[in-house]
């Protein structure tokens, strides 16, 4: 992960990190949230 994005996942009310996703392809988010280091690929629909 390169990008350096960051934006509010799913859960929250703009959805920020789906509409990076969409505009720009990047395909894996991961949590920003201290302790969590889960991550989300919009491809696969898959947490890692």
């Amino acid at each position: 992960m390169a990008c350096g994005h960051v934006g509010c996942c799913d859960s929250s009310p703009h959805q920020h990190a789906t509409k990076h996703f969409q505009q720009t392809g990047h395909p894996v988010m991961r949590s920003a949230e201290p302790g969590e280091s889960w991550r989300w690929c919009y491809i696969d629909h898959r947490v890692g």
